[in-house]
């Protein structure tokens, strides 16, 4: 194994679980995760750090992918304690392994930065999604503030290579809308307890346009 393969499957997932597991990221996602329901999807959700959050009342379903194998297992255990009938399996978000319209809800938090392709990943979980379902979101991107985002501009070259391919420059709100999706706003703002430049956060509920 590589530098970076080791790097990529030992020690990133511990900067990854230990910065989106901060307390005041966990208030965030109670906005948003228990929200919820019937069949659900979550793209990345090999960290487990969504699950104390589902409304297992409204849960009946539930199924992931994630692209670190290290992460998978622990994923499926957490899933069973919880008494989900669930599909947990290695993949990402550009090629989700499930049929068309299979999920009420697909679950995104702190991962649309990180895939390779957004549009491609954001088209996919569309795709999955029944007429009418939700796509629940909360992520990290490209800041308001133009004197900002010049920094990150700067900033995201050497950002990616540590921090596992994450992308400071990408739009959340506008991406959503451009893959075809009506975006309902929860809440947005700069985050307090990261740097500025990483700390622009949106959150809410999507559903597919016209469905």
């Amino acid at each position: 194994m590589g530098f970076r393969n080791w790097y990529e499957e030992t020690i990133l997932p511990r900067i990854v679980t230990s910065a989106c597991g901060q307390e005041n990221v966990s208030e965030l996602r109670k906005q948003v995760v228990p929200l919820a329901q019937g069949n659900v999807f979550e793209i990345g959700c090999g960290g487990g750090l969504n699950q104390p959050f589902y409304d297992k009342t409204k849960v009946t379903g539930f199924a992931g992918i994630d692209p670190n194998h290290a992460l998978l297992e622990g994923a499926r255990g957490r899933a069973a304690a919880n008494g989900w009938e669930a599909e947990v399996k290695y993949g990402k978000a550009e090629n989700i392994p499930f049929a068309d319209g299979s999920f009420d809800t697909v679950v995104c938090t702190y991962t649309l930065c990180s895939v390779d392709d957004q549009a491609q990943a954001l088209s996919e979980m569309r795709r999955i999604l029944k007429p009418g379902g939700r796509l629940l979101f909360l992520e990290h991107g490209r800041a308001p503030d133009p004197g900002l985002q010049k920094w990150q501009n700067r900033i995201e070259p050497v950002w990616k290579r540590v921090m596992g391919n994450c992308h400071l420059t990408r739009e959340v709100g506008g991406a959503l809308r451009r893959a075809g999706f009506e975006v309902e706003p929860i809440g947005q703002e700069y985050f307090e307890g990261m740097p500025k430049f990483a700390g622009w956060m949106e959150w809410g509920s999507a559903r597919r346009a016209g469905a």
